[in-house]
């Protein structure tokens, strides 16, 4: 998945949201087990609750798609306040939400990257950027501030020795993701942050060259959660039960099953959707990048945002307490000793 969901600095003017009242597709009262989720997608794109769906493994419980998303962030405060039943970002944006108090939960993880599916960091094949403290002055080019791509930048930078002062020193642009190849190539930024299709694309071309990648940088690792209130989680356990274990199988089967299977069965879901939309960059897709089997969330998996987010400044240390704000409870996909 492309790292258009991942803008997150809208969520800083957020004023601490009064979502424990909020409705959801549950009502107020006791356990009710609604047997439909109120979802966002993506055109052209196949997230794993509809790959799940169509392969049956939501048993009766029913996707109610109620539009597209803009961004990671959109989504998941959609969720907090009870407009979907099911959100999805960057964890580094599920951090920022529970700093606001939103009272949400992550369930499980979603995308991530792995040698397949990763965000690499190009310049121009000629260019003299050839380690991290050539970066000082230049002009790195992502799709917005504030999260996946600025994060790994950041992480870059500090691994390889440099102070923050000079880490501050490397500027970031803003650029829409189908023009930043264009803007690499035109001498308009000297690095350009590529994942998915665009990256592929650019590479095809030809004439840049890798610095580094979000994999070769952490490793596989799984970067983005689902997440649901902890008042819909209540009242609504079995439901929330049926859709992370149905989750969880259908990153496990996206894994196991040849890629061309996978590639057929997501056209086959956008052709009956009706959406209105092409399916024609599912051709190039590899993973969805998810590390841990069934989707499992490890606590570092968003620690390491949470301190990221606090030596930023955009969060106190210790605001937000990571051990609570995720649980694999309601994740059958596979069991783990202690959980």
């Amino acid at each position: 998945m492309t790292s258009s969901r991942r803008s997150f600095l809208v969520l800083t003017g957020l004023s601490t949201l009064a979502v424990a009242g909020c409705g959801t597709a549950s009502g107020s009262g006791g356990v009710r087990n609604t047997r439909t989720l109120r979802y966002q997608g993506q055109a052209g794109q196949v997230n794993p609750p509809e790959l799940a769906a169509a392969l049956g493994y939501l048993g009766d419980l029913k996707l109610d798609w109620v539009g597209n998303t803009i961004s990671g962030p959109q989504d998941i405060q959609s969720a907090a306040s009870g407009q979907i039943d099911f959100g999805g970002a960057f964890n580094g944006a599920v951090v920022k939400l529970a700093s606001r108090k939103a009272p949400i939960k992550a369930v499980v993880s979603y995308y991530g990257s792995d040698k397949y599916a990763y965000s690499g960091y190009y310049v121009a094949e000629k260019s003299a950027i050839r380690q991290p403290r050539d970066l000082i002055g230049k002009k790195v080019g992502m799709n917005t501030l504030g999260a996946h791509a600025e994060a790994m930048l950041d992480i870059y930078l500090k691994k390889n020795g440099l102070s923050r002062a000079e880490a501050e020193q490397v500027e970031r642009i803003v650029i829409p993701p189908v023009n930043t190849e264009q803007s690499l190539r035109q001498r308009q930024i000297d690095v350009a942050v590529l994942g998915g299709i665009l990256r592929d694309k650019a590479l095809a071309t030809g004439g840049v060259r890798k610095l580094f990648s979000d994999f070769e940088l952490r490793g596989a690792f799984s970067a983005g959660t689902y997440v649901l209130t902890e008042r819909f989680i209540k009242q609504n356990p079995e439901t929330v039960r049926t859709f992370v274990t149905g989750v969880g199988k259908a990153l496990d089967w996206s894994r196991t099953t040849p890629r061309d299977e996978v590639v057929a069965k997501m056209t086959e879901i956008v052709a009956k959707r009706k959406r209105n939309e092409s399916a024609d960059a599912l051709k190039f897709w590899h993973s969805y990048g998810v590390s841990a089997p069934g989707g499992r969330i490890e606590e570092q998996e968003l620690s390491v945002w949470s301190d990221w987010l606090a030596e930023r400044g955009d969060i106190k240390s210790g605001q937000v307490s990571v051990s609570d704000l995720y649980t694999n409870e309601f994740n059958k996909s596979h069991t783990k000793a202690g959980s």
